[in-house]
């Protein structure tokens, strides 16, 4: 064990996982590759949990980080007017679609999702929220208790409460084989069921992700939650996305995850991406429920001057250079050739994705039945062959990978590659 793996484990808690059996520490990186402590380079297909949104060593976000470095001032508050934060609100709520919207900057996904739930709740005067299954919505007590998978929750202690619904789950028996249109209606039954049966009267909200991150990438098909917002709006439930990993373009087909289902919601949760490393989070919501609260409010660290010259460089990045074209363009080759790649592995038990957001569950062949130790062997695999990954899913059994959106089409080829190459392996060592 290294000398740095065993000063880890002494003071971080053992609940901080590390990927492989021999952790990497990364010490630098440029484009869409980085480098590990013994010189060994990697081509990026997990981006820090995609949080390196548009590669590393970008300049234009380095200088933007320099000048403001420059002036001396790294924090003043929001008791002082902030130009960035104001510049960049006004590009999230243009982009959002949500009408006369209100950006309020926070340091995670976790603490935006917190202040989602206390406007809905605040606004709604009540403690019911619905959820997905499977879903994550991070660590905090709060963001905990609208979290469906139990390898995230803590405790079943809740400050709400939370019923979960249908609409990532169709390896379930009861909708395999249910045709998109079908498996909607069952979900949309089943959200009336819930509605009639588990709750009283004035549910706060329904928060869910478009595609689920820590799920593994699972996702309703497109069109399910307009067809939910068509009942949440007969009694005035409100709609909270959470976009911390499915906005800024990356799915391709939409600027934010939501908007593939034709969906305007009255919230948007957003972190990760947004700073390219930098930690930035937020809430984008309509006007009134933004300032509907009634106490005084702040994030100290919320929307400072150092992740706000960086946000704004990244954002513009992306909408000058159209990333979420280059999503859909180099997605589409990666999804495309795991598909064909599918149909001769007996382990792949299923690719899903959409653009730059892809994953593939790896089963036992025999009996179909999940394989996380075959995804920890790929993640050995790929390590070797120079390639960061990710895993998870509600079994762990799910590959889950989400390259930054720069990622050229002979990067994607590339990286195809090295995926397909170790799941061959994989599959010949289980097969024969």
């Amino acid at each position: 064990m290294s000398d740095l793996l065993a000063r880890h484990r002494a003071v971080i808690p053992n609940w901080v996982a590390l990927y492989y059996n021999e952790p990497i520490e990364i010490v630098s990186g440029k484009g869409n590759r980085v480098v590990d402590s013994s010189g060994k380079s990697y081509l990026d297909f997990f981006a820090g949990i995609l949080t390196n949104m548009i590669g590393y060593d970008v300049p234009e976000v380095r200088e933007a980080v320099e000048r403001q470095l420059a002036t001396g001032v790294v924090h003043t508050s929001t008791v002082y007017l902030l130009r960035g934060q104001i510049e960049l609100a006004e590009k999230i709520a243009r982009l959002s679609g949500i009408p006369d919207a209100k950006v309020f900057f926070t340091n995670s996904g976790t603490e935006a999702n917190e202040t989602a739930l206390l406007l809905a709740t605040y606004a709604r005067k009540s403690d019911q929220v619905l959820a997905m299954r499977q879903s994550y919505h991070g660590r905090s007590f709060g963001a905990v208790s609208v979290t469906s998978n139990r390898s995230w929750k803590n405790n079943s202690l809740s400050p709400l409460n939370v019923h979960f619904l249908h609409g990532a789950d169709r390896h379930l028996a009861q909708f395999k084989g249910l045709s998109d249109a079908d498996y909607i209606k069952a979900c949309v039954e089943d959200l009336r069921h819930v509605l009639a049966t588990s709750v009283s009267n004035d549910v706060a909200a329904l928060i869910a992700e478009p595609i689920q991150g820590v799920g593994g990438f699972t996702m309703a098909p497109d069109g399910l939650f307009a067809a939910y917002q068509e009942v949440l709006a007969e009694q005035g439930i409100l709609f909270i996305s959470d976009e911390v990993q499915t906005g800024w373009g990356r799915t391709g087909s939409a600027f934010f995850g939501i908007h593939n289902h034709g969906v305007t919601p009255d919230m948007m949760t957003f972190a990760k991406g947004l700073g390219n490393g930098f930690a930035v989070g937020g809430v984008v919501a309509r006007g009134d429920l933004m300032d509907g609260l009634h106490a005084t409010g702040l994030a100290t660290f919320g929307g400072n001057p150092i992740s706000m010259a960086a946000a704004n460089a990244t954002l513009d990045y992306v909408l000058d250079h159209d990333l979420q074209a280059n999503a859909a363009r180099t997605g589409t080759i990666i999804i495309d050739g795991l598909r064909e790649a599918a149909t001769r592995l007996p382990i792949v038990g299923g690719v899903r994705g959409k653009g730059l957001m892809f994953a593939v569950e790896l089963v036992d062949p025999a009996t179909g039945a999940p394989a996380p130790a075959l995804a920890a062997r790929f993640m050995e695999e790929t390590k070797k062959a120079g390639l960061l990954a990710g895993k998870g899913g509600l079994y762990g059994n799910a590959l889950r990978m989400a390259p930054p959106l720069t990622l050229t089409v002979d990067e994607a080829a590339e990286g195809l590659g090295i995926i397909v190459d170790a799941l061959e392996v994989i599959n010949a060592e289980v097969v024969s």
